[in-house]
């Protein structure tokens, strides 16, 4: 942990000043709402994050040869995205806590919160039109559709126990890693570089992206309350059949295949299938109250879910960092090479 919070310190220090200025965009334009708009957004602002996608796009724009004004705005504009997108997962979810706090729908309700979170995604484009730039409103546009048919993708998988790796990591794609692969190529957008680089930063952003998904899948199964700042196992609660959970199935089915074919019949061990009926009683109840959680922790420590994962997690890192080798070697290049460890390492 020591190297991933020295990498973060790292990573922001280059940026730092731009950064502030970022939050100061926002700041002016949550200031500019109307009141119910401007305390949700604000309180929303207010209740920290890692501002990694403003970071990241400031760093792909240093890395393609550009600092300025664009840059800061559009900083603050994937902020603002990534915010109404906070919001209206919180209604979704009916989630109760955000980063350790209450969460906007539980403080002021769904209605407000859900218009909250709408006047953020058309202010964000307001913002983003003064830049007069087709192509950074085409990857605006793209993403947010993107990350809105994620959600619709979702509530259509809820409570589903066959859902597959590819569908998981489609998901996995829409709901978080095209912003962080949007930010990386508006970074090279603003850099006016050769599609090539431009490419190169998006699947940059993709892989770093499902990295971080992947992690914060993993830490809903391994990590305190206090580290996520929200309930753990909270994903399964909700209906939501992740990547460790959907490879601790395969791995029972795999297991159950090869027993009862060796003899005509299946053990009694952990490869009967007893780990599928323990999700679908969560899935089914939406709660733990007949299984409980360390139960299904249990389950996908023992299948070896969680290795699996978490080497999926650094594939991920790896293809990032090679996504890199076309840029010339600057402090901002080095940058985005580390961000990716970060990720991995990260405890929240």
């Amino acid at each position: 942990m020591a190297f991933a919070v020295q990498t973060a310190r790292n990573i922001f220090d280059l940026v730092r000043d731009d950064l502030a200025l970022v939050e100061q965009e926002i700041a002016a334009e949550n200031s500019a709402a109307i009141e119910p708009v401007c305390q949700i957004s604000s309180y929303l602002t207010e209740g920290g994050g890692k501002r990694l996608r403003p970071a990241l796009l400031l760093l792909a724009a240093g890395a393609s040869g550009y600092r300025g004004k664009s840059a800061i705005r559009l900083g603050a504009v994937v902020e603002m995205l990534h915010g109404a997108t906070l919001i209206h997962d919180d209604v979704i979810d009916a989630a109760d806590t955000r980063r350790g706090r209450p969460s906007a729908n539980s403080r002021w309700g769904n209605h407000m919160s859900v218009l909250a979170g709408d006047w953020l995604y058309m202010q964000s484009f307001e913002v983003a039109l003064r830049e007069r730039n087709f192509a950074v409103l085409d990857i605006l546009i793209d993403l947010t559709q993107n990350m809105v048919e994620g959600e619709l993708l979702q509530l259509t998988r809820l409570g589903r126990m066959d859902v597959n790796e590819a569908e998981a990591t489609e998901l996995a794609y829409r709901k978080t890693a095209c912003l962080f692969s949007g930010c990386a190529r508006l970074g090279a957008v603003l850099g006016q570089q050769p599609k090539e680089i431009e490419d190169a930063l998006a699947a940059y952003g993709r892989n770093a992206g499902l990295a971080f998904q992947l992690v914060d899948d993993l830490l809903d199964f391994t990590a305190s309350p206090e580290q996520l700042g929200k309930p753990v196992l909270n994903d399964l609660k909700e209906g939501k059949v992740t990547l460790p959970l959907i490879f601790a199935l395969e791995s029972q089915n795999a297991h159950h295949t090869t027993d009862a074919g060796s003899n005509g019949h299946a053990h009694s061990t952990n490869g009967n299938g007893e780990g599928r009926k323990l999700v679908s009683k969560v899935l089914e109840e939406r709660d733990f109250r007949t299984v409980r959680p360390d139960q299904i922790t249990k389950l996908v420590q023992e299948t070896g879910a969680l290795e699996r994962s978490a080497k999926l997690a650094r594939e991920y890192v790896q293809n990032a960092k090679s996504c890199l080798d076309a840029l010339p070697d600057t402090q901002y290049r080095r940058a985005l090479y580390a961000i990716p460890d970060f990720i991995l390492e990260r405890e929240n």
